[in-house]
């Protein structure tokens, strides 16, 4: 065998980051050695892995090929070396879940997991369903929760739940009293709205593509609790999952609108890349996941604890 696993691992750094410093850097290795086991990788078998653009190295085709293979072996060399030295873990695992997911349901999953495998470590990136989708195609990440679709030829994705999007107001909103609106007096309304590329913002669009006119946007944010505090205060209406509101609705903080012109169901989702090799600790995960949600046909039907 004429490369190494170290090379392969230099590739892959270098591959995800783009660039040899931020690579080096992720492998506690100088810039020096970094750049020279990717060149002495790219010598032994006479080709080219990556094609400088600006400042970025950027995967050519044959880097592309030969991307989601070296991760691959990588993740089989780890399991290979935690069973040689008899850890009990399951190996490492890289999880990326958007905002839904990861701030009400991620965190007892990964608690749940790493108290039967607590020699196992897990990383946890919360962001929105565009950066989830682009870091696990670019290998980034092992496993993907996210909401909504993914339309990605290298990506697979497999259902996992149903999840409501609910439209509320604060008590104190004209609507609170009315309990419904229909599309024409959504319209009129001050929204505080998720972020372009977000799940939640993808669904309330969808269900409005055959509807004449645009949303009254007065505050756009990246974060769920920061839309119901926006809402509360009484700066406008918002849409964000019931699972997130349950809570809020008990106390009366916060109260739903009925939307009945409007489809609002969407799904959350498990998802990874095409060539990914699904670890063990990848497929324990996503059994922990499907436990949790057993017998559960919605999102807020899941059993948390309540936040007082």
């Amino acid at each position: 065998m004429r490369y190494t696993l170290r090379q392969l691992e230099v590739f892959v750094a270098i591959a995800q980051h783009q660039s040899v410093s931020r690579a080096a850097r992720t492998l506690a290795l100088s810039q020096s050695a970094t750049s020279t086991a990717l060149a002495e990788l790219e010598r032994q078998f006479d080709c080219q892995l990556l094609d400088r653009v600006g400042k970025r190295l950027k995967l050519n085709a044959l880097g592309f090929q030969l991307l989601p293979k070296a991760v691959a072996l990588l993740d089989r060399g780890e399991e290979i070396e935690e069973l040689l030295q008899g850890q009990h873990g399951i190996g490492s695992l890289e999880v990326g879940a958007t905002l839904t997911i990861g701030n009400y349901l991620a965190t007892l999953l990964i608690s749940d997991f790493m108290q039967r495998y607590p020699e196992s470590r897990v990383r946890l990136q919360v962001r929105n369903t565009a950066s989830i989708v682009e870091r696990i195609a670019l290998h980034e990440l092992d496993l993907g929760l996210i909401e909504g679709d993914c339309q990605h030829d290298d990506i697979v994705m497999q259902p996992w739940i149903d999840d409501d999007l609910t439209v509320f107001c604060s008590p104190r909103h004209p609507l609170a009293a009315e309990g419904v609106a229909d599309v024409d007096r959504l319209l009129r309304e001050a929204w505080i709205m998720r972020e372009v590329g977000s799940g939640t913002r993808r669904t309330l669009e969808h269900a409005m593509r055959h509807r004449r006119g645009r949303f009254n946007i007065l505050l756009e944010l990246e974060h769920t609790e920061g839309i119901k505090r926006a809402v509360e205060s009484g700066l406008g209406i918002g849409c964000v999952s019931r699972l997130a509101l349950r809570d809020a609705f008990r106390r009366g903080s916060l109260v739903p609108i009925a939307t009945p012109a409007l489809d609002l169901t969407r799904s959350f989702a498990f998802i990874w890349h095409r060539q990914k090799y699904l670890t063990t600790a990848m497929r324990e995960f996503l059994r922990l996941c499907r436990e949790m949600t057993a017998g559960v046909e919605r999102s807020d039907g899941i059993d948390l604890p309540s936040i007082p």
